[in-house]
């Protein structure tokens, strides 16, 4: 179970949005590179970086605060917003990006990610933003037909690393995550999933690790660090205490 910090960059600032929605963000920290080394001294060890300006103009536009963290930062980063194309998900590869998320190119494009998935084994996820069920794309401006669950089984045996599921509703609110659907798709699909979007305090830590979320591979958080209702040193301790135990 790894716990995800997460950096939302807008015009290279790291901010939070409402529901995805652009007009309601709240700026945190204008030193993206700052926010990730603390996140890093707090004993994270995996990095949740999105690039929203990109998600929705379709190629990266934060591309400078992106390669200052990777330059500063040790602990591995999944990234993803704007990535729509092999030049652009190499690129990032290249830069030393860990794992690059494929979310609206996921939907229009299947076939980019499983060639991308087969040249590029264990560094390649898709992101399935939802809203009530069904996929959205374009930074969460357009909702399609889809259902979160159709798309995540269009990857199955294709090489993809891990599946982000994002509650669109949650997401910013601080509801709690939705671990009812989040299940369902890890259920559905042999794909690690990660759970996202409304992770609000140390409750919903103790919740992903009891036994029926062990299929998930994770969860990340945003607000709650930002807003101090999720204490870092708490949740890490819980989740690596949890860890020793199964191991016993």
């Amino acid at each position: 179970m790894i716990l995800f910090p997460a950096i939302d960059l807008k015009e290279g600032q790291c901010v939070r949005l409402v529901q995805g929605d652009m007009e309601r963000a709240t700026v945190f920290n204008s030193d993206p590179v700052n926010q990730a080394l603390s996140f890093e001294q707090q004993g994270f060890e995996y990095l949740h970086v999105v690039d929203l300006d990109g998600a929705f103009a379709g190629a990266p536009r934060n591309r400078q605060a992106v390669e200052d963290i990777l330059h500063k930062l040790k602990i591995p980063v999944q990234l993803g917003g704007g990535v729509r194309d092999m030049r652009t998900l190499a690129g990032w590869l290249d830069k030393g990006v860990s794992r690059v998320i494929i979310g609206t190119a996921a939907v229009n494009d299947p076939s980019f990610v499983r060639e991308a998935a087969r040249l590029y084994p264990g560094q390649v996820a898709v992101g399935i933003d939802a809203r009530d069920s069904m996929v959205a794309v374009d930074g969460w401006a357009r909702t399609t037909k889809m259902s979160a669950l159709e798309l995540g089984k269009n990857f199955e045996d294709v090489g993809v690393a891990a599946i982000i599921y994002t509650d669109i509703a949650r997401d910013g609110v601080l509801m709690g995550l939705n671990i009812e659907s989040t299940l369902a798709l890890a259920h559905a699909v042999s794909i690690p999933v990660i759970a996202s979007g409304g992770l609000a305090s140390l409750r919903d830590i103790e919740r992903i690790l009891q036994i029926d979320c062990a299929k998930l591979a994770g969860a990340i958080t945003g607000r709650a660090l930002y807003d101090g209702r999720l204490d870092p040193v708490e949740a890490l301790t819980l989740i690596r205490q949890a860890q020793s135990l199964s191991e016993v």
